[in-house]
């Protein structure tokens, strides 16, 4: 790749991508371009540009990513109910096609030729990345340094640092021993401690959510109301998409809730053990399953739940732009016009308790599902030829003398 002249570097201020930064302007000879995306971590990301101009960079773009990044890519993965080997919401996953999208765009604007990231050769982000942006720009080329350099540690990254006059910050105090990655949806935690999959992890690796056994003794009481499969309010009041993830966040982290201990299978072929504090997606699954549950058609729900685990494995693996992801989306998307109406939650000590569900587009008929009298309603009679008509098969099966035990 000698004949790049430019290439735009997904940023984050931190060390591997200021050195990431001064490797490519040294190995590549080229102009880097840094992008640094604000999708709701909860750190400030306006340092990066300073970081920045001190390698010299003149094209530095920070972007406030949070309300695309819920509208666009977290809410229409919530509409299929989304969960990962049934534990994961993807919190991770998710952020990477619209980090991807914004590389591309930027590389269009200034005329790039490549991109690059920080992602390691032993990950799924690197997959994840690459395949969002080859899906947007067949002809990109990227450049992953961890697939290149051998600077395969902290020790020879910062002794790379002191070579190049690289300046990072050492912070006093502990510094936290896990590699971390944050959003709107969730933090996760990986390496160190928990790369062993018997220890438990500590309490004060925690940062979004009490422990349970700490969470305040009464419930916390909340309506979300659901507009065509998406949270449009909570307790009545009209919110955007990021800031319905923030406040639930607050809320369901301060009761214990979110947290989960995993060890799920990668792309790239190996287990690997993470833990997860997703509060607002927590929350948004139960809500948005007890909404569908009066709303949607019984086999119309079933088929999107059998769906799901598919459509899970490729937001997961990174195919998000691939023609086979937009068609599930399609079709989620058509079951959730009738997803209208009100949930009301009780958040308590870690769990998520739905107590009610209203809406105007409810298949829910009382008269029916009544144990008292239904005045003629449900003809019970009815249910003798319903259950000989499906056993048939079975007494056919019987009387050949098969035996199904």
């Amino acid at each position: 790749m000698s004949d790049i002249k430019k290439v735009v570097l997904a940023y984050s201020g931190g060390l591997d991508t200021s050195v990431i930064a001064k490797w490519l302007q040294t190995e590549y000879n080229c102009e880097v371009v840094t992008f640094t995306a604000d999708l709701g971590q909860g750190e400030e990301v306006e340092p990066a540009r300073a970081k920045a101009e001190a390698l010299g960079i003149k094209e530095i773009y920070i972007d406030d990513l949070r309300e695309e990044f819920a509208r666009d890519f977290v809410f229409p993965m919530f509409r299929a109910n989304t969960i990962y080997e049934g534990e994961y919401l993807l919190g991770t996953s998710i952020a990477r096609p619209l980090i991807s999208k914004r590389l591309i765009e930027i590389a269009n604007e200034t005329g790039a030729d490549a991109i690059a990231h920080g992602a390691t050769g032993k990950g799924n982000d690197q997959v994840r990345f690459e395949l969002g942006a080859y899906a947007l720009k067949p002809g990109v080329k990227v450049i992953a340094p961890w697939r290149e350099w051998d600077l395969n540690s902290r020790e020879k990254l910062m002794a790379y640092c002191d070579e190049h006059n690289i300046h990072v910050e050492k912070k006093k105090g502990k510094k936290s021993p896990y590699s971390m990655d944050a959003n709107l949806l969730h933090i996760s935690y990986e390496g160190d401690l928990i790369e062993d999959p018997w220890a438990e992890p500590e309490e004060d690796m925690w940062l979004w959510s009490v422990s349970p056994e700490n969470a305040p003794d009464e419930a916390t009481y909340l309506n979300i109301t659901f507009k065509n499969g998406d949270p449009v309010a909570i307790n009545g009041e009209d919110k955007s998409p990021a800031t319905i993830m923030e406040e639930l966040n607050k809320l369901a982290g301060a009761n214990g809730i979110g947290r989960v201990d995993i060890v799920e299978n990668r792309y790239v072929g190996m287990k690997a053990r993470g833990c997860y504090e997703t509060p607002a997606g927590t929350v948004l699954l139960k809500a948005h399953r007890a909404i569908e549950s009066i709303t949607l058609d019984r086999e119309a729900a079933h088929l999107k739940d059998s769906l799901m685990p598919k459509y899970a494995e490729l937001i997961y693996n990174g195919y998000w732009w691939s023609p086979e992801r937009k068609m599930l989306q399609a079709a989620i998307d058509e079951t959730q016009s009738v997803v209208n109406g009100e949930v009301r939650l009780k958040l308590y000590k870690g769990n998520v308790i739905v107590v009610g569900r209203k809406s105007e587009d409810s298949l829910f008929d009382e008269a029916i599902a009544t144990f008292e009298d239904d005045a003629g309603a449900y003809n019970q009679k009815d249910a003798e030829g319903f259950i000989k008509l499906n056993a048939l098969r079975l007494r056919t099966a019987a009387k050949k003398g098969r035996d199904l035990l």
